[in-house]
């Protein structure tokens, strides 16, 4: 095949590079800038092969000569460049090969090489004389480049071995991020703060750097620690059980329970002891927006149990304010806790006296968001009252079916008053969907209150009866069980009244 004035080459390298851009073209679109530029750079050799024939008979014949041998060795290095990534990106990924980049780029250039050897010896160059001057050329350039020569050594050795790939997370010093990039000379690490991190390869052989996760791994997964000091008078168990108990039944973003978290005492201090809670991070993308979800619940937990973080003991001259302002302080609190007595007309019907005492005996308890607040089935003599945040319930059928979410105003700012008044197993499962700020009342509180007074148990009972038939319709709708209408309200308070004095031994 040939065309009038172009070279014998020039039509198989058109050939090669049509059908090779046909392909690229439409399956790489990330590189069709570089795609494109490499066919403008064939273009303009094909022209130069063109004008060697067109001006054939009007310049020297050597001068010709070399335009042409310049233009055809363009057209090669074009069609190595188009071939080479066909051969990497299209035939490779269809037969399911990994090939590194820098080994791709390697075969590339030795296709060059070959290319311009071929055509030096077509071109009649004596190889002897040029051989001798190129060593010398290369151990001046190899001394004088030894710090490039190391990155790109490195960034071979780095793809080659497969020690460090894309999408790993490494550490290193103080620096850790994701690799997002392995050139020849550098690789390109992603911090945590958006910032790129461009470190030498040579850099990264010479020193050690850890593999905290490695993408390959499904699912990935890094362990994490995080530390806090109780006082201690605490015995370990209870500090321990109380921590992991939160952790693991509680719904916290980014935490994996598998491998299960662990919590250990690790050390001892002045006038404390440090625990340590090791959990596993699902994505270390997000590491210390997951630590900081994870001390949220490690101090809820602590407080609802009555566990205070504890500080190195020390001896501190402060001035203080005087009894006047602790008596300030405590007021405002014991005014915030009638504020939330008054809103439950469960307790509507007390005197401001009685009210007074049931605020004197509620106790801070604050949940964590995911938090389980309490558990059906499970029996405890208290309830809460919901200060600041949203919690919703979710009630599971006696024959083991899906929960159900109940309506979030069946909920209110107050739950679990069927396990203070009755002892009752809780009726359904109530989780915090936010931060929530709560009080919690116990038995013991309450007891006081309504032993001065049984007639009391009448006037609530009327009011837990309601809050029971809610639960017996759902039980009714979601079961589908044949159970007889209810009885008349005045049996079941009735019968609620008798309970209420039968637990508080009225």
């Amino acid at each position: 095949m040939h065309i009038p004035f172009l070279s014998a080459e020039a039509p198989f390298a058109l050939l090669a590079m049509a059908l090779s851009a046909l392909v690229l073209f439409r399956r790489l679109s990330t590189l069709r800038r570089s795609l494109t530029n490499t066919a403008v750079f064939f273009a303009i050799c094909l022209l130069g092969d063109l004008l060697a024939g067109l001006l054939d008979g009007m310049l020297q014949p050597r001068l010709l000569r070399w335009i042409r041998e310049l233009a055809v060795f363009g057209e090669g290095l074009a069609v190595i460049r188009y071939l080479g990534l066909a051969l990497s990106e299209i035939v490779l990924a269809r037969l399911r090969v990994r090939v590194s980049g820098i080994l791709v780029d390697i075969l590339v250039i030795a296709g060059y090489v070959l290319w311009g050897f071929v055509r030096l010896n077509l071109a009649g160059v004596e190889f002897t004389a040029l051989f001798a001057t190129s060593a010398i050329v290369t151990a001046v350039l190899a001394i004088s480049m030894q710090e490039t020569l190391g990155n790109l050594l490195g960034g071979l050795a780095l793809q080659m071995d497969n020690s460090l790939e894309i999408g790993d997370w490494i550490e290193m010093e103080n620096l850790a991020g994701q690799v997002t990039d392995i050139q020849w000379r550098y690789t390109t690490i992603l911090m945590r703060n958006g910032a790129k991190m461009v470190v030498p390869n040579s850099q990264l052989m010479r020193n050690r750097y850890a593999v905290i996760c490695d993408h390959k791994s499904q699912p990935t997964r890094q362990r994490r620690s995080i530390s806090f000091n109780v006082d201690l008078s605490i015995p370990p168990s209870r500090v321990i059980d109380t921590v992991l108990h939160d952790i693991q039944a509680a719904t916290i973003p980014n935490v994996s329970l598998l491998p299960a978290p662990q919590c250990l005492l690790t050390s001892f201090g002045a006038g404390y002891v440090t625990y340590e809670l090791r959990y596993w991070l699902i994505d270390p993308g997000p590491d210390a927006v997951t630590d900081s979800d994870i001390r949220r619940h490690i101090l809820a937990s602590l407080q609802r149990a009555g566990i205070r973080l504890a500080l190195s003991d020390r001896i501190v001259h402060l001035v203080q304010q005087g009894k006047r302002h602790r008596k300030d302080v405590n007021a405002r609190e014991l005014q915030r806790r009638l504020d939330a007595i008054a809103r439950i007309d469960l307790f509507a019907k007390l005197s401001d006296e009685e009210k007074l005492e049931l605020a004197r005996h509620l106790i801070n308890s604050p949940f964590a968001k995911g938090d389980i607040m309490t558990q059906q089935g499970a029996v405890a003599h208290w309830l809460y009252i919901i200060v600041s945040g949203e919690a919703e319930a979710w009630w599971q059928p006696p024959d083991g079916g899906a929960a159900h979410c109940m309506d979030k105003e069946h909920l209110g700012s107050v739950f679990g008053e069927l396990g203070l008044m009755t002892g009752e197993p809780r009726r359904a499962t109530v989780v915090a969907l936010t931060d929530v700020e709560a009080y919690r009342l116990d038995k013991a509180g309450f007891e006081k209150v309504i032993r001065a007074r049984p007639e009391l148990a009448e006037g609530i009972s009327g009011l837990l009866e309601q809050h029971l038939a809610h639960f017996q319709t759902l039980e009714r709708e979601y079961t589908q069980s044949k159970l007889d209408d209810l009885v008349g309200h005045r049996n079941q308070s009735a019968a609620l009244s008798k309970r209420i004095r039968d637990f508080f031994g009225l």
